[in-house]
């Protein structure tokens, strides 16, 4: 062979290398994720950073799409009957497993059932009580067949309702109700959630899940829009320690991040640039629950008491820069078909004149000055913004004469701990809104609420106004009576709102794709990285 050829051959060699390398390149997102998932079963998950996980693994019929407004998921269309109460799906005939079968009505009819059978207990089941007997399959025996849902043929679902549910695609929308896979739950029980063993069918599929270090997802090649994927795969770190977060962000370590110091919100965005630090207002309440269970919280008047002490003003601005704002209402404001939400009392008193109608308050309940000692123990989730603001709290009713103490735990096990019903003093938890309709909001508080109604208060008068407000079909009374219940609950006061939710995000320049919502949905799917 001549030089001339061998030259030839050897930059053919070198371009076939090079272009090999260049397929062989992966696309990886590393999100931050702000902490360990308790599970990846949807029908037992409860929080966001549960979600965050779910939504890239599974699709329901509906999903949130970047503006956080329902878009086709499984289902690539949809009618509704004259009456609101029948929902017809159209499933698409591409849509698979990420084992090749496809997916079908009878895996949602499934799902749906084994989601409100009394025997799985999902915490969630109230999610899914405007659909036909679901409440009564879910608290009263009822047969899980007679739930209304309904496979017409293999890619036709039929949803028949209780009543009109103008909300109800955003509920489909919400990742506890997305599709298990029929065969790999009956063939491997609890653990269909494992690596090598779950079947979904979402974007993304699970390759690893490392305890406290690491869970991995990788693009899904059955998946109906895979071409449209830009990513390969997806690594989520449970990360709680929020300054190490920032300092893997700006490392260039991490892509997105869910949570930072909010304190440092201004120093951040002078660092990293503007259009890095994302602080988004969402339907979402940040608040504190009592525990009625036991004294002194099941005195209403001890909880209005620290409640009212509470300086929410100092909370927004000195801890979250604003990016919070004080929240006197059970629900957030922004919510159309609800209107000017109820609030406290107390709202319109400053500071000063709270502290001192709350230390009168206490007198006549027996406790502060001369009367009994009042202890409380406040606890919360593990992270850096929720320790300054129960250090904050803790000053505000160590000034009423109360001795305070502060017990964390990580966000899978604080939140497993009141779920199971464990005994507190003062409890620390968050809310963003399922779909925007207050009574996303006010059913945590209904007595029969065993996994969100932390507290365990019961008032039948509440529960009353609640039940009156899912058989009123006429919007404007439907939303009187549950204005009703607010009232109801602000006056006793069980749990007490500090402020409406920000969601804190460190989002990379790299990433394209990425919108702020209200709903705080944002899926890997919808994401590409440069």
């Amino acid at each position: 062979m001549n030089r001339l050829s061998l030259a030839r051959g050897t930059t053919l060699a070198a371009l076939l290398l090079a272009s090999t390398a260049l397929a062989s390149a992966e696309t990886v997102l590393h999100r931050g994720n702000g902490g360990e998932p308790q599970t990846l079963d949807q029908a037992h998950t409860s929080i966001d950073v549960e979600g965050n996980v779910i939504s890239d693994l599974y699709e329901g019929l509906v999903v949130y799409g970047p503006d956080g407004k329902p878009v086709p998921g499984a289902a690539e269309s949809w009618t509704i009957s004259d009456d609101k109460m029948v929902y017809t799906f159209k499933l698409r005939d591409n849509a698979k497993w990420s084992d090749g079968s496809p997916v079908t009505a009878e895996d949602f009819v499934f799902s749906y059932r084994r989601f409100e059978d009394p025997k799985e207990a999902a915490g969630y089941a109230n999610l899914l009580y405007p659909i036909k007997n679901a409440e009564a399959i879910s608290t009263k025996g009822m047969a899980v067949d007679q739930l209304g849902v309904k496979a017409v043929d293999a890619k036709t679902l039929e949803i028949t309702l209780e009543r009109p549910t103008p909300y109800l695609l955003e509920l489909l929308a919400h990742y506890a109700v997305a599709p298990v896979n029929k065969a790999s739950v009956e063939k491997n029980g609890k653990d269909f959630v494992k690596p090598g063993l779950m079947v979904s069918n979402g974007a993304f599929m699970l390759s690893e899940n490392v305890a406290n270090d690491h869970i991995t997802v990788v693009k899904n090649p059955n998946y109906w829009d895979a071409a449209n994927v830009k990513l390969d795969k997806v690594i989520f770190y449970p990360l709680e320690d929020q300054p190490a977060a920032v300092r893997r962000f700006q490392a260039g370590e991490l892509d997105v991040n869910y949570y930072f110091p909010t304190d440092q919100t201004d120093y951040l965005r002078k660092q990293l640039g503007a259009d890095q630090v994302h602080m988004s207002a969402s339907l979402a309440s940040y608040y504190y629950a009592f525990d009625t269970r036991h004294e002194p919280f099941n005195d209403v008047r001890v909880r209005k008491a620290l409640a009212m002490a509470i300086d929410r003003e100092f909370l927004s601005h000195e801890i979250f820069q604003d990016g919070q704002q004080p929240l006197y209402s059970a629900v957030p404001p922004g919510i159309a078909t609800y209107g000017e939400p109820e609030k406290v009392d107390y709202a319109g008193l400053d500071q000063l004149d709270r502290e001192d109608k709350a230390k009168e308050l206490l007198k006549e309940a027996g406790y502060g000055e001369g009367g009994k000692p009042l202890k409380i123990d406040i606890r919360y989730n593990t992270n850096a913004n929720h320790e300054k603001v129960a250090t904050a709290v803790a000053d505000n009713w160590k000034a009423l004469g109360a001795t305070v103490t502060l017990t964390n735990l990580d966000v899978k096990s604080h939140y497993a701990y009141l779920q199971e019903g464990g005994a507190f003093d003062v409890a620390r938890a968050g809310w963003t809104a399922d779909y925007a309709d207050a009574e996303s909001f006010l059913a945590l508080n209904i007595s029969t609420n065993k996994t969100f109604n932390y507290g365990h208060w019961s008032n039948p008068k509440y529960d009353a106004a609640m039940a009156a407000s899912y058989k009123e079909t006429d919007p404007a009374k439907r939303a009187a009576f549950l204005h009703e219940a607010e009232k109801i609950l602000l006056a006793e006061e069980p749990v007490t709102t500090l402020m409406v939710f920000g969601s804190p995000w460190l989002v990379s320049n790299k990433i394209k794709g990425w919108q702020d919502n209200p709903v705080n949905y944002h899926l890997s799917k919808f994401l590409s990285k440069d």
